[in-house]
């Protein structure tokens, strides 16, 4: 597994006028934590390159996203139609929780890649299509919106005992003062079937 198996993030996703950000990892680490059974066999390293959450009329690509000079995770530009995959996560398929971000507005261009994501469901279908050709099937466990001050840092970035996917955006109420969502909302979801031939 990847370093960043055991480490861990505090995201704090703010989108409107501004970009959602993150804060940096913080060093620790945590106990597996799954909801679904774990397909057979985990992938090996594969970058995402396309995702495709069918109920929710969404086809993206995927960009990879580092870290800030001031150590938060990177976003999407704000104008882009494109997710993005935090590139110290697992990639989708190989053991542990990819995290891919992506905004749910702005003032300016309107609705953003991930302006349906509270609207799933658990059994909805999530698909993400790898750089090596293969294509990863998920399907959401849950969804939830939390307070940014309650973010779920653990349970969002922590070990799992299976390959994960966590999808990000902000949510909630727009604080017109601060000129960001209070809140931010969360898919977890779990590979039900390995790589294939896209």
């Amino acid at each position: 597994m990847r370093r960043f198996a055991t480490l861990l993030a505090v995201v704090l996703v703010s989108v409107g006028i501004g970009a959602c950000t993150t804060a940096p990892p913080a060093a620790t680490t945590t106990s597996p934590v799954g909801t679904a059974a774990p397909p057979a066999t985990t992938l090996g390293t594969s970058a995402p390159a396309v995702l495709d959450v069918p109920s929710i009329g969404v086809h993206a690509s995927v960009m990879q996203l580092g870290l800030n000079p001031d150590g938060t995770v990177e976003v999407p530009p704000l104008d882009s139609p494109d997710a993005g995959w935090y590139e110290e996560s697992p990639t989708p398929g190989a053991l542990g929780p990819a995290v891919l971000l992506g905004h749910v507005d702005s003032a300016r261009w309107g609705p953003g890649v991930f302006y349906r994501l509270r609207e799933l469901r658990p059994g909805d279908e999530v698909r993400v299509t790898r750089a090596d050709g293969g294509v990863v099937g998920f399907r959401v466990d849950r969804v939830e919106t939390r307070p940014k001050a309650e973010f779920p840092t653990a349970e969002v970035y922590g070990d799992i005992d299976h390959a994960g996917l966590r999808l990000i955006t902000c949510g909630g109420s727009f604080d017109q003062v601060r000129r960001s969502y209070e809140d931010n909302a969360i898919v977890y979801a779990s590979a039900v079937s390995g790589a294939h031939d896209a």
